[in-house]
């Protein structure tokens, strides 16, 4: 049986330009480009120690990907 889905809010200026990535890709829709970052993001951060500090070059790339989708 397949888990149910959930709605996440994001805010409308970010949903635009996710469309308008969409719309040059080969995604069929914005949930499946924002699912597809999503579990992107998940697997490499599985991929770290859990308890590991973070270097300031590795907070500047987050910071750096977070500006580039619109939450900073």
């Amino acid at each position: 049986m397949r888990e149910p889905k959930v709605t996440i809010k994001i805010p409308r200026p970010l949903y635009r330009h996710i469309k308008q990535v969409v719309e040059d890709s080969g995604f069929d829709s914005a949930t499946d480009f924002i699912v597809y970052v999503l579990r992107d993001v998940m697997s490499s951060h599985q991929q770290q120690a859990p308890d590991k500090e973070y270097t300031p070059e590795e907070l500047e790339d987050v910071k750096r990907k977070l500006k580039n989708l619109g939450y900073l």
